[in-house]
């Protein structure tokens, strides 16, 4: 995450429910991870406004709070990329022409702009690999398109 930030040229904000859901309960590396950072001002927490927007995302995407809410703030400040991992909120993404992107994705640009070395990138995408949070043939093809970067 740190070599994203450092190599991300825009504010990168999350939603108050979204700091909750991560960092609120859990007490794993990624939550200190995320908390630190909003602590730095690399990350900004926002109350998102839209709560009727958000709702309605919920209902009508099958989304949980804290993704409807992050697509809301998307849509209220005109956001240039929405970094998103659940199926749902990707269609809902699609369908309101919220541009965004995955984790995945994320760790092929960071690749791709020498923010991370191969062995970094591959050891990263391990971690949401034993967790189950891709298909075999999404990791494979996230491995090969890490391969042959750079």
């Amino acid at each position: 995450m740190d070599a994203f930030l450092a190599g991300v040229p825009m504010v990168v904000a999350i939603p108050k429910e979204v700091e909750k859901e991560c960092c609120g309960v859990k007490k794993t590396l990624d939550a200190h991870m995320i908390q630190k950072a909003i602590g730095e001002s690399r990350i900004r927490s926002i109350v998102v406004k839209s709560k009727k927007i958000a709702a309605k995302l919920q209902s009508d995407f099958s989304l949980g709070k804290g993704e409807a809410e992050a697509i809301a703030l998307a849509l209220s400040e005109k956001a240039q990329l929405v970094g998103i991992d659940d199926k749902n909120g990707i269609s809902a993404c699609k369908l309101l022409g919220v541009p965004f992107t995955t984790a995945a994705g994320i760790l092929i640009r960071c690749r791709e702009k020498d923010l991370i070395t191969l062995s970094d990138a591959l050891l990263k995408l391990a971690l949401p690999t034993s967790y189950g949070r891709y298909k075999d043939s999404i990791v494979e093809d996230v491995r090969t398109r890490l391969e042959t970067s750079r």
